[in-house]
């Protein structure tokens, strides 16, 4: 996949087969040839999940927005939080895992797409984050924290190559299953 900082866009080669890629932005999801004849398409991708519960099953064009925006935000954290319209502020601290996490509560606007228009960062005494909380309105807004380990160094930047997401309880604790998603980037390199 290939990630621009600057506006939210990814691009996934191979996405649903040889030859073809999908395509994220916030207004538009598409499935092309790699000469850009397009497969398939759809405008205002997030409404395509108004009305879906738990058992609705994804196109794979949800799917394609999902984790555009979702690897969008993962790979652009903490700049993304340095962009025009995101508010930060700083809580109180947390303790987890024997250590002592900072914690910024970042609200989104509406024209970034993103899980939620609140979330929660937390960072380690080395400035690595360590845990970001959400409740992603796409899958019906069920609180979930999503931990992130082995940070490996592309380009002077550090980012989180093991990610995996379990379920919160009401008290922000962290239950230790079932692991809702896991994610290993292998390869990370910044041009």
């Amino acid at each position: 996949m290939t990630v621009d900082v600057q506006q939210q866009r990814v691009v996934f080669e191979g996405f649903t087969g040889p030859g073809l890629r999908g395509v994220f932005t916030p207004g538009r999801v598409a499935i092309e040839r790699r000469e850009g004849e397009v497969v398939a398409e759809r405008t205002s991708p997030r409404e395509a999940f108004a009305g879906h519960g738990p058992d609705t099953p994804w196109d794979e064009l949800h799917v394609l927005y999902f984790a555009g925006y979702a690897m969008w935000n993962y790979l652009t954290a903490p700049y993304l939080l340095t962009r025009p319209g995101v508010a930060v502020e700083e809580l109180e601290p947390w303790q987890e895992a024997g250590e002592n996490w900072r914690r910024l509560r970042a609200t989104f606007p509406d024209d970034l797409a993103t899980h939620a228009r609140e979330q929660l960062f937390y960072y380690n005494a080395a400035g690595l984050l360590r845990r970001h909380d959400y409740a992603a309105e796409v899958l019906g807004g069920a609180p979930a924290a999503h931990l992130c380990e082995k940070h490996a160094t592309a380009s002077g930047l550090l980012f989180p190559t093991h990610r995996y997401v379990l379920p919160l309880q009401e008290d922000a604790r962290v239950l230790p299953e079932p692991v809702l998603v896991t994610i290993d980037l292998t390869e990370i390199s910044v041009a």
